[in-house]
């Protein structure tokens, strides 16, 4: 099987580029509103931004940004299947603006913005960011009614366009088999709070601004749980290109799509690592399976079931035909990466 992945120089708020109906799964993070990082790339897309924000009209600065977010759930509902998922990484903001401090609830905005474009939301995830740092807080410290809750998690909200994904043929059926998870793998990857996931170093990136990247981890748990083999998953905010990393490492196709043109070469590079990921991540999923096994039994609890392409035992019917799968080689053709994807793997 081979795998491919387009990097677009475009706007996310047209997917211009990206066919209608080709897209199973969108996993992204888009610039946070009210977050000051981002103020100039909002004020620049609506100069009706800026002046609000100075003269401290915070609500009409936060839909303002919100509505140049917009576009973009309404086109990923034109290029998702009937059934694929939209999974958004998002953060609330708090801030002070004309003396006042509050929170501003991205994650609500954006569950709006995308069931107006014909989204039905899902059960989402917390992402709670574990940290090595003391306890803080905002504000008074002490003093009753003056301190704040310290705010260290994000969402991971999950859409779906219509109904549920069908999969009609013998063939998608026998596919989807071969894309499940392990049983131990479920219970991680479907809890609806994280709280193993660090997040990504904030190198400086191109024009020296710190990537916002999310860690690894993020969609390549997101990639395992809603996509399966030969799939294509996009991200329509791809910054330095971590989603289409993860869908290259998983079997998945990519297209990554980014209004930046200095970030195409990084993005490029980023998912051309695929190979070595891919390798070290199958290796993983299948000794941590084992040493699951060896767990399991040494209890006196073996699974069940048996899976036939790694000659494993596994705790479902559901896990017989699971094949880990991963990237060996990559070529150009001309602006396309392709990736040969083999498998069963083993592991180390």
């Amino acid at each position: 099987m081979e795998t491919t992945h387009c990097v677009i120089h475009g706007d996310a708020r047209t997917l211009d580029g990206v066919p209608d109906a080709s897209v199973h799964l969108v996993v992204t993070s888009p610039p946070y509103p009210m977050i000051g990082m981002w103020d100039g790339l909002f004020s620049a897309l609506d100069p009706t931004i800026g002046p609000c924000l100075a003269r401290g009209d915070g609500v009409a600065a936060f839909e303002s940004m919100h509505r140049q977010l917009d576009p973009t759930w309404a086109a990923c509902a034109r290029v998702l299947v009937p059934g694929g998922l939209l999974c958004v990484n998002v953060g609330d903001a708090t801030r002070t603006l004309a003396g006042t401090f509050r929170i501003w609830h991205n994650h609500v905005r954006i569950l709006q913005g995308a069931a107006a474009a014909g989204f039905t939301p899902l059960p989402d995830v917390l992402w709670r960011k574990p940290t090595n740092a003391p306890t803080r807080f905002l504000g008074s410290g002490m003093l009753p009614a003056g301190a704040y809750a310290t705010y260290e998690h994000e969402y991971v909200l999950i859409l779906r366009k219509g109904d549920p994904r069908p999969f009609p043929t013998p063939e998608a059926r026998a596919n989807r088999r071969a894309s499940a998870v392990f049983w131990e793998e479920r219970n991680t990857l479907y809890s609806d709070v994280w709280t193993d996931l660090r997040g990504a170093p904030q190198a400086p990136v191109a024009g020296g601004r710190r990537s916002a990247a999310f860690p690894f981890d993020l969609p390549w748990r997101l990639v395992l749980m809603h996509s399966c083999y030969g799939d294509t998953v996009l991200d329509p905010f791809a910054g330095t290109g971590t989603t289409g990393l993860a869908a290259a490492a998983a079997g998945r196709n990519s297209v990554m799509l980014d209004r930046d043109p200095a970030l195409i070469a990084v993005i490029r590079a980023t998912v051309a690592r695929a190979v070595s990921v891919g390798i070290v991540r199958a290796s993983a999923r299948l000794g941590a399976h084992r040493a699951f096994v060896s767990a399991r039994t040494a209890l006196g609890r073996p699974p069940g079931h048996h899976n036939r392409p790694h000659d494993v035992p596994v705790v479902t019917a559901q896990e017989t035909d699971l094949e880990v799968r991963m990237p060996l080689a990559v070529r150009e053709i001309g602006e396309i990466l392709a990736f040969e994807t083999g498998g069963p793997a083993t592991d180390a």
